[in-house]
C-alpha cells in the first residue's frame, strides 16, 4: 500500500495512492492509521495525481533521526573508517518538506550538499527493541534527501546538527510504502539526479548497519514512537567528495529515486 498526506480545502488528510490517483481517507492522518495498525478507514473523494498537493507522507513525525557514514562505498569515498557503531544525529521538524516543495539555500551557507537516503518509518513504538523483533516495528519506507550545509557541519567542533537541520533540509516523499510492497529494504537501488544527471547510484545492500540493527540501537537510548523517521545514510557521489566539489544551486531540480518507492523531486531556490 502507498500512503500519502495530501492538502485539501479542509486541511491535510491521509490518502491512498493507486492507479495514478489519490483517494482521501477523510479525517485520518497517516500516523493515526499506523497507530491503529489498520487501514480500513472510510474513503472519500478521489483526485488525479496532477491535481493534488503532496505534503511529506508523515508531516508531523515525533522524531527525525539520521544515521551518518552508513554505506560502505560512501565511507570508502570519504576515506573514513567503517564505524563500529552507528553515527546518530537528528533534524528538527522545521526541516521537513514534501514532494515538489522547494529546498531553500540559506544565505548563510555557500556549500549545500545532497544526500539520497532510504527513510524507515516506525509503525510500532517501543524501547529496548531486540534486533530479532525490530522489523515488526517497521511500518514502511519512503524516499528521503538529507540536505547538508557542509560549511556549517564542519565548523569547529563539528556542528552536525546545525549543518543538517536548516529549514527545508529534510525532503521526504512522495509516499510511505508499506513493507508488504517494499520487501527486503536492503535490496533496493538508490539514485540521485540533478537536472537529469545521475550523481549517486548504489544499492541499499551497501548499508553497514541494517534496519533491524538501527532500530535496536536507537531504541536503547530513546523510546521510538509511531511515525518516527530514520534516515539511514547516503551512498557515494555526494558533492563534497567530488573534485571539484558540486554544491546545490538556485534553479536545480533534484530527484532521488529508490526502487519500489518512487521518485522524490524538489526544486532548489535561494533564500
Amino acid at each position: 500500500m502507498r500512503l500519502a498526506t495530501i492538502l485539501t480545502p479542509n486541511g491535510p488528510t491521509a490518502a491512498i495512492y493507486q492507479d495514478g490517483a489519490y483517494t482521501e481517507l477523510p479525517g485520518q492522518s497517516v500516523r493515526g492509521l499506523l497507530a491503529r495498525d489498520s487501514f480500513n478507514a472510510q474513503t472519500g473523494a478521489t483526485h488525479a495525481a496532477d491535481k493534488v498537493k503532496l505534503l511529506a507522507p508523515i508531516p508531523d513525525p515525533p522524531k527525525i533521526i539520521c544515521i551518518g557514514l552508513n554505506y560502505r562505498d560512501h565511507a570508502a569515498e570519504t576515506g573514513a573508517a567503517i564505524p563500529r557503531e552507528p553515527v546518530v544525529f537528528c533534524k528538527f521538524p522545521t526541516a521537513l518538506i514534501g514532494q515538489d516543495e522547494a529546498i531553500v539555500l540559506p544565505k548563510v551557507s555557500q556549500k549545500v550538499d545532497f544526500e539520497a537516503e532510504l527513510v524507515l518509518v516506525i509503525g510500532r513504538g517501543g524501547r529496548y527493541i531486540p534486533r530479532s523483533e525490530a522489523m515488526r516495528h517497521l511500518a514502511g519506507c519512503a524516499v528521503g534527501h538529507d540536505v547538508s550545509a557542509r560549511d556549517w557541519q564542519h565548523k569547529d567542533g563539528n556542528q552536525w546538527l546545525l549543518g543538517k537541520t536548516f529549514d527545508t533540509f529534510a525532503p521526504v516523499g512522495p509516499h510511505l510504502v508499506t513493507m508488504d510492497e517494499v520487501g527486503d529494504p536492503h535490496n533496493l537501488g538508490i539514485r540521485l539526479r540533478i537536472n537529469g544527471e545521475t550523481l549517486q547510484n548504489s544499492r541499499t545492500d551497501q548499508l553497514i548497519f541494517k534496519a533491524d540493527e538501527l532500530i535496536e540501537y536507537v531504541s536503547k537510548v530513546v523510546t521510538l514512537q509511531v511515525g518516527d523517521l530514520i534516515f539511514t545514510g547516503t551512498p557515494p557521489g555526494v558533492g563534497a567528495a567530488r573534485k571539484p566539489p558540486v554544491w546545490l544551486k538556485t534553479g536545480d531540480i533534484v530527484e532521488v529515486e529508490i526502487d519500489k518507492l518512487g521518485v522524490l523531486r524538489n526544486p532548489v531556490v535561494a533564500e
